[in-house]
């Protein structure tokens, strides 16, 4: 069974799994200027919350929500490990991260993430959740290595203004 919680910053496995993404980053997207991913120290800091799934005690996929405004969140960090790919834990990681965005009152949220072959089983995953493409958003800007998405999140749950 798949469990996701908070992300133990001092977690070696964690600590693993993210250092992987990021040598997969710089072999997939060559250019640094195209490479959009967060080391931990910025995965753990303001405004960005982390998790982790586990399976058997351990850590075999992560993701983080990084509030972009008060209506919007961005998907950070989407990442498993070669062995728990096809097992549902990527699909999980990515409920976990949309019910939080509804729990926050989020109107949007959207994701970058690599043109490369490397991506495409995450963007058909982002597309079975029914995230579409868009342009980019925030600080981004148009760049041949990057698809950005936005899913449009039901009304419910939303917080007040100013709450």
């Amino acid at each position: 069974m798949i469990e996701l919680g908070p992300a133990d910053p001092d977690d070696p496995d964690l600590r693993a799994l993210v250092t992987d993404h990021l040598a997969d980053m710089v072999a997939t997207t060559p250019d640094p200027r195209s490479r959009h991913a967060l080391d931990l120290e910025a995965l753990l800091g303001p405004g960005v919350t982390l998790w982790t799934a586990r399976l058997d005690g351990g850590v075999v996929g992560t993701g983080a929500l990084k509030e972009l405004d008060a209506d919007a969140g961005e998907l950070k960090a989407m990442r498993t490990t070669p062995a728990a790919r096809g097992r549902g834990v990527g699909s999980a990681v990515l409920d976990h991260l949309l019910a939080e965005c509804v729990t926050r009152g989020y109107r949007h949220v959207h994701l970058e993430t690599g043109a490369q072959d490397f991506f495409a089983a995450a963007r058909r995953l982002y597309a079975a959740r029914g995230f579409v493409r868009t342009g980019p958003f925030g600080a981004y800007v148009d760049d041949p290595s990057s698809v950005f998405m936005r899913l449009d999140l039901p009304a419910r749950g939303r917080r007040a203004p100013g709450a």
